[in-house]
């Protein structure tokens, strides 16, 4: 009788230990806090380089016969774009924290972190930082970041010392499973999927003109919808994670820090249109009255579920996309909003349509642009706005798209995670690639 309790413990000690010994390789990604002083961003945080491949590209911007990359966090990217069939990587200005860019006349604006800087572009291959606004932005532009200021300042609005940002790093880990695929006994690194989550946050043209060396024209640029920066006469608009900085571009080498708008929390992207300005955020979209370009005031806002928004707007329609993602909050479907804007003061949406995983749009009525992140691009005729669903015009499925730029002379930029795509969509039913600029992302 013992022998067989014996043999019995055995064999369930070996069933027990048979589990135990299952594994499973596991590699997620690890975000890293690397510090650095507003002394050392304000000091080295700017510089001239060759031009770069592109790694991670974040926002578009155009100026005349030149394009503006944003690097993620690194800088942006100068090409001239003369002949769109075949661009010219000029230079990349390294500006550490940098999310957007927007262009008038010779001047670049940009920001650092929580500083607003102007470069001169006379030489595209070679930008002058003119002047740099110190901590312009106080709550951010850059989603993830956090801003510390030393013990003796305290209260809100003041000048931060210490900025923490953080590198993304690949971990490769085994980890015990119960041999049916589940971890045991608990999962050490579930806290980094969340926060990534949080962090994640880019014919008629075959022109024979060679690249020019000139600066860009007068007047200012064309940014994407996602972009947070924007440029009406002689005022630029930023909009921060909570509020509107306005500044005075009427010189356009010395801007002057302007009124700032409050706006509530999750302040995503800005578009101007004709007398107004539409923000996007996590909750809505505010609509502000712009008659007075240095004191914008909302008159309204039509909230939504949580969801990432970017939105455009052609006469009396504006166009919103939501997209499920938990840094927004998580809305929980993926659709394109109408919405009735004829009247400024009552916005109301008019109809939902379904989409896959919407980011940037871009509109050159009656063709409307929806980026469909990793399920491409589509495009609809909005002739009919209300039954735009039943009258798409393309879907291009071989990029993952972030943001487009739709220009009048039929020229199409769009930007994703897999490189930058010019098209000529002079013929909408069959747009024609006219340039790719891949991404080559180094070596791990």
């Amino acid at each position: 009788m013992k022998t067989t309790l014996l043999v019995l413990v055995l064999a369930m000690l070996g069933l027990s230990s048979c589990k135990d010994q299952c594994q499973q390789t596991s590699v997620r990604r690890s975000y890293v806090a690397r510090q650095i002083s507003t002394a050392e961003l304000r000091s080295s945080g700017v510089s001239i380089a060759g031009a770069k491949s592109l790694e991670k590209p974040g926002k578009i911007y155009v100026k005349g016969n030149y394009l503006f990359i944003n690097e993620i966090k690194k800088g942006i990217h100068i090409i001239d774009n003369s002949d769109p069939a075949n661009p010219k990587n000029l230079s990349f200005l390294s500006i550490l924290g940098n999310a957007d860019m927007a262009v008038k006349d010779n001047m670049l604006y940009a920001d650092s972190y929580t500083d607003f800087l102007v470069f001169d572009l006379s030489n595209p291959t070679d930008p002058k930082l003119l002047k740099r606004i110190e901590n312009a932005f106080p709550s951010g532009m850059v989603e993830g970041v956090s801003w510390f200021s030393n013990a003796s300042a305290t209260g809100a609005g003041t000048t931060p010392t210490l900025i923490t940002d953080y590198d993304i790093e690949l971990i490769t880990s085994v980890v015990e499973t119960d041999c049916e695929g589940n971890m045991t006994p608990w999962n050490p690194w579930g806290p980094w999927l969340m926060l990534d989550n949080f962090f994640n946050a880019s014919s008629s043209f075959s022109s024979s003109s060679k690249a020019s060396s000139t600066a860009p024209t007068q007047g200012s640029g064309t940014g994407g919808s996602m972009a947070r920066f924007a440029i009406v006469n002689n005022t630029l608009y930023a909009v921060t994670n909570q509020n509107m900085q306005l500044f005075d571009i009427s010189q356009p080498q010395n801007p002057q820090k302007g009124n700032v708008v409050t706006l509530g929390w999750g302040i995503e992207t800005i578009f101007p249109y004709q007398d107004r300005l539409y923000v996007g955020s996590t909750t809505g979209v505010h609509i502000l009255s712009n008659t007075d370009p240095n004191n914008p005031v909302r008159v309204a806002t039509l909230s939504h579920v949580r969801a990432c928004d970017p939105v455009v707007v052609h006469e009396n329609h504006a166009y919103v996309t939501l997209r499920q993602q938990t840094v927004c909050g998580g809305s929980p479907s993926n659709q394109l909003d109408l919405i009735d804007v004829s009247d400024m003061y009552a916005p109301k949406l008019l109809k939902s349509f379904p989409m896959e995983g919407p980011y940037g749009l871009g509109i050159d009525h009656p063709t409307l642009f929806v980026c469909e992140g990793n399920h491409g691009l589509k495009m609809f005729d909005v002739s009919n706005p209300l039954e735009l669903d039943k009258h798409l015009l393309n879907h291009f499925k071989e990029m993952n798209a972030y943001d487009v730029i739709p220009l009048s002379t039929k020229l199409l930029l769009l930007i994703g995670t897999d490189g930058f795509y010019q098209y000529d969509y002079t013929n909408r039913n069959s747009p024609r690639l006219l340039s790719k600029i891949p991404v080559q992302r180094p070596e791990a």
